[in-house]
């Protein structure tokens, strides 16, 4: 038995689980949800952006308010994020300012919180994904801005479920009111004047102790479907209950893992399981984005900058890789995709256990999920594999953008870079702080 079976799951059936393939439809729904809501929508998101997109799912969220007073309305982001502007730009109150703005003149009953997770944004930001509408979990990694909603031509492609399960829906809900909105460090961001982290300081670290021993609820009714769904939660190195389930899908794979994830840099105890499986003769699936479909890549036509040069950093990862697994490349028990489709990019994560348990989550399988940001997932058990064909759909979809990488050789290396990123991995390795940095990326 692995560990979270002691627990009973939340009982569902296939009809309860609806598998979206597209940014559109993520928007669609999404849309959808808040004008029919009727009790709640509580959302957790790291960013709601001040754009086009994220103006609009602002303004529907006032707009269901006004039309039904009744309706409790929370929406959660990051406390740093929400304060600063684009990388790059110039100083501002970021996307706070939109928020304040709205709820001047709509005057209604939304309210928006910021969660510090850590002093700094570069040390820990709130991961934590799923918005509960009613009883409706749809749960995506993407955030909530113009490439991830599609709202124009450009789309960035993630994974989209929407979950009908009232139980799993207030367990969410009470670990947001009981964990997060009970302490002072987490304050309302849509009034002036806005709370500064100096002035929450003593309250941020009592609520991260709080957090660290956290959990969401577990059911406690005999699950007598044969699907379930369990809610997890995680932050640190320690006592990290969703790094626990993701090490234990690793371990407990008996014939194939498929996983998704949008930056290659995975922890040092998943790579050790990965290679672990793969000398098993176990059938491992990687689905990881090409450098150009990664959100911080800037073409060689948009002026250098520092975070640009990350996605070739993971590149050379990835090539590492590849050359030292080359003989189950060769013998098919290792297949890597590369997405890449036109200018978009690629934020999808996730995990598939033997086609019957499936982890959603905003972890990225990579250093900073497992020991720095506050992230949350949620693990689809499917013994009778009724959700596989959705599961498969998906699939799909997801690998018509791609191409199956038969070696190191299919990547471009060091030389082939253009001559700033070149310089500046250069100078990182020759000073030996590259170890350091991909524990932050």
């Amino acid at each position: 038995m692995l560990f979270w079976q002691e627990k009973p799951a939340y009982g569902l059936t296939s009809k309860d689980v609806n598998v979206l393939t597209n940014a559109q439809e993520y928007r669609t729904h999404l849309l959808a949800l808040i004008a029919q809501a009727k009790t709640r929508i509580y959302i957790t998101t790291l960013y709601l952006q001040d754009d086009e997109a994220g103006r609009e799912v602002l303004a529907a969220l006032h707009q269901a308010s006004l039309a039904n007073p009744a309706l409790d309305v929370k929406v959660l982001v990051d406390f740093h994020r929400a304060q600063r502007g684009l990388i790059g730009a110039a100083k501002s109150d970021g996307n706070a300012s939109l928020y304040c703005e709205y709820q001047e003149q709509y005057q209604s009953n939304v309210q928006i919180f910021g969660v510090p997770v850590k002093a700094k944004e570069l040390f820990g930001v709130l991961h934590l994904k799923g918005f509960v509408i009613d009883d409706t979990l749809l749960y995506s990694g993407a955030s909530l801005n113009n490439v991830y909603l599609q709202y124009q031509d450009r789309y960035r492609l993630d994974r989209y479920f929407l979950v009908e399960q009232a139980s799993l829906c207030d367990s969410v809900i009470d670990f947001i009111e009981q964990e997060l909105l009970s302490f002072e460090a987490v304050p309302r961001l849509d009034v002036r004047p806005l709370t500064k982290f100096n002035d929450i300081k003593i309250a941020q670290k009592q609520l991260m102790r709080s957090l660290k021993q956290a959990n969401y609820a577990h059911s406690v009714e005999q699950n007598e479907q044969a699907l379930g769904v369990r809610l997890f939660l995680g932050l640190g190195r320690r006592n990290n209950e969703l790094n626990r389930v993701i090490k234990s899908l690793f371990d407990a794979t008996e014939q194939e893992l498929v996983l998704y994830t949008p930056y290659f840099n995975f922890p040092a105890p998943l790579m050790r399981s990965l290679r672990r499986l793969l000398k098993q003769g176990k059938q491992v699936t990687i689905v990881v984005g090409d450098k150009t479909a990664n959100d911080f890549y800037l073409p060689p036509s948009e002026p250098f900058s520092k975070i640009g040069a990350l996605p070739y950093l993971y590149e050379t990862i990835l090539h590492k890789f590849l050359k030292s697994q080359k003989r189950h490349i060769i013998n098919g028990n290792l297949n890597v995709y590369l997405w890449q489709h036109e200018s978009n990019s690629f934020h999808l994560k996730g995990i598939c256990a033997d086609r019957k348990y499936h982890l959603l989550s905003g972890h990225n399988l990579n250093p900073r999920a497992w020991g720095l940001d506050i992230e949350n997932g949620i693990l689809l058990e499917d013994p009778k594999q009724s959700l596989m064909p959705a599961i498969d759909n998906e699939r799909a979809e997801i690998l018509q953008h791609c191409r199956r990488l038969n070696g190191a050789e299919d990547l471009e290396t060091v030389d082939d870079y253009p001559p700033a990123v070149k310089k500046l991995l250069g100078q990182a390795k020759r000073v030996k702080v590259d170890f350091i940095i991909k524990r932050f990326i």
